[in-house]
Formats: C-alpha cells, sequence, structure tokens
C-alpha cells in the first residue's frame, strides 16, 4: 500500500521558488548590498574581477587563440607589435612574442594558472590557519604558546623568501622527472604554507574570546565533546574577519606566484602564468618589443588592484561599527 505523506511537488518546488525569492529580497534590502551598489569604486573592482575570471576560466572557447596548443604557432608571426602599431593586425590584437604566440591568449591561460594557484593556495592557509587558531585559542596552554612561536618565527621571514625556500627543498627532494608534473601543486603549498599565519593569529584571538560566553559553556554543560564545540559552535562565530583576511590574501598569493615565477622558480614554462609571460617578455623589453611584458604586468596589476578593493569594501560592509 502507497501512502503519501509528503507535499505535492508542484507545492513543494512552489516552495523553494519562495523561499529563494524571500532570501533574495532580504540580500538586496540587506547593508552589505546597500554598501556595494553605493560604492562605484567597488562597483568598477567587481566588474574588473569578474571580466578576469570569465576570460581566464572560458580561455580555452574565449581566446583567439590556443596557446598550448604547440602546432598552432607559427614563428613566421613572431615579434608582432600590437594592432594600432605598424605592421599589427586583427589576427594578434595584443601583438605576438618570440614564439609567435597571441599575448592577447597568453593572458588568459596564464591568468587561469594565476587564479587556480592563488585559490587553491588561499584555501590551503585558510584550513591549515583556522585550524590551527581554533586550537590555539580554545585549547591554550603550552599547546597555544607552541604554536604562536612558530607563528612568531614565521612573521620574521617575508612571505616570498619563505615560499621560495619551501618550492626549492621540495625541489631537491622530488626525482627530476615528476618536478614538472607536480610543479603546481608544490607551488601551491608553498605558498600557502607561507601565508596562515595571518589567518591563525586572528582566528585565535576571536576563540578566546568565545570561548567565555554562555553558549560555549552550555554546551560543556549538556557533555558536548571539546572538538564538537571547536567546530560546530565556536567556528561559525569566528569566520567573518576569515572571510576578509582570505580576499586579501587572494591578491597577495596571486603576486607571490607572480613573483616566484618571475624568478624562474614557479610554475613550468608549459603551463605559463602571468609571472612567467613576465618574466619572458622582459628579455626583449630593451629590444623595443615592450607589448610582451607590459599588457601582461598590466593585467596582473588590475587583476591584484580588483581583488584587494573588494576585500576592503567588504572588511567595512563587515564592520558594524561603519555602518
Amino acid at each position: 500500500m502507497n501512502i503519501d505523506t509528503g507535499h505535492p511537488p508542484e507545492t513543494a518546488a512552489a516552495g523553494l521558488l519562495a523561499r529563494a525569492a524571500d532570501r533574495l529580497r532580504r540580500f538586496f534590502d540587506s547593508d552589505i548590498f546597500h554598501s556595494f551598489r553605493t560604492s562605484p569604486v567597488t562597483i568598477a573592482a567587481f566588474v574588473v574581477t569578474m571580466v578576469c575570471f570569465v576570460a581566464a576560466f572560458f580561455a580555452p572557447w574565449l581566446a583567439p587563440h590556443n596557446t598550448n596548443d604547440v602546432a598552432t604557432l607559427d614563428l613566421m608571426n613572431a615579434f608582432l607589435p600590437p594592432v594600432w602599431m605598424e605592421g599589427g593586425t586583427w589576427d594578434f590584437p595584443l601583438g605576438t612574442d618570440e614564439q609567435g604566440r597571441d599575448v592577447l591568449s597568453a593572458i588568459m591561460f596564464g591568468m587561469k594558472v594565476s587564479l587556480i594557484v592563488g585559490f587553491a593556495s588561499v584555501l590551503f592557509s585558510v584550513v591549515l590557519g583556522v585550524g590551527l587558531g581554533l586550537v590555539s585559542g580554545y585549547v591554550g596552554g603550552r599547546l597555544d604558546h607552541f604554536i604562536m612561536r612558530v607563528a612568531d618565527v614565521q612573521l620574521s621571514f617575508p612571505a616570498v623568501l619563505v615560499a621560495l625556500l619551501l618550492f626549492g627543498f621540495a625541489k631537491t627532494i622530488l626525482p627530476r622527472a615528476v618536478q614538472d608534473d607536480v610543479a603546481l601543486l608544490v607551488l601551491i603549498f608553498a605558498i600557502g604554507l607561507s601565508n596562515w599565519v595571518q589567518f591563525a593569529r586572528t582566528v585565535r584571538g576571536s576563540t578566546m574570546v568565545e570561548k567565555n560566553k554562555e553558549y560555549v559553556q552550555a554546551a560543556r554543560v549538556i557533555g558536548r565533546r571539546p572538538l564538537a564545540i571547536m567546530f560546530q559552535h565556536v567556528l561559525p562565530n569566528v569566520m567573518g574577519p576569515v572571510l576578509v583576511i582570505a580576499t586579501i590574501s587572494l591578491a597577495i598569493a596571486i603576486l607571490t606566484e607572480a613573483t616566484l615565477s618571475f624568478l624562474g622558480v614557479g610554475v613550468p614554462p608549459t603551463q605559463p602564468s602571468l609571472g612567467t609571460l613576465i618574466r619572458f617578455g622582459n628579455n626583449f623589453l630593451f629590444s623595443g618589443e615592450w607589448w610582451m611584458t607590459i599588457f601582461p604586468g598590466v593585467a596582473l596589476v588590475a587583476l591584484a588592484l580588483a581583488v584587494n578593493l573588494l576585500g576592503d569594501w567588504l572588511r567595512d560592509a563587515l564592520n558594524p561599527k561603519l555602518r
């Protein structure tokens, strides 16, 4: 016998749509969206960021040429200038490099690599830093002192230097045959491990405040385990500052990756990022082929600046004292 105790599919779907519409309406009426739509700088930064994201992740379909396909390269097209200069052509709007690769297409594919490294390294930093900061602030004692002293030692070194040392150490212990295959993962690990401290210190401070509040004490009284209290009760209340730091850290991670790639210790040449393109173009800067390094540099600056501006806006929007 079939007993249907649920709602009809049409009623359930209508309920879901109504709840979604209500949440959307509340978002548009929120202080955060009001802060966003009344700030022209933030809107411009958001547009630039979205353009960069779309151009990067849809590069295989949007780019004029596939720069990763060596068979499509023609050395006869090498060193062509941008379209508005004498000798330029609309087939290569921003010119070509020494191998005949379209600079515009190379920027789009390179930006994808830079964004992947940036997002993955920030995610690694968030997981590591938030976890250590949560444990350090909640447990306290010797464990707290040990984690914070490690953080203090790491803060005495520049993040680029830490990433450079970690990347170099990983390259020495890995077999040469697999170095290029795992270079991207090693780079993500090196950048992520060099930026966890700010997350850990921020979460530790917030956790030390939250653990003495009544809802945490009530959870202890009813027998909740410390691990459950940390991750189910304390963690959701300390994530606000983490989101702001993560947004700003994305720009820092992208610039760190570009710096390492410019120094020749980043991604392999077969997967060029914006930093790699700038390094290759820099070899021809003083011979007149300025577009090979200037345009990737402008793309890198625009991306990092737009993300930084969004991070600044998010910091102010989530600060109740500034509302």
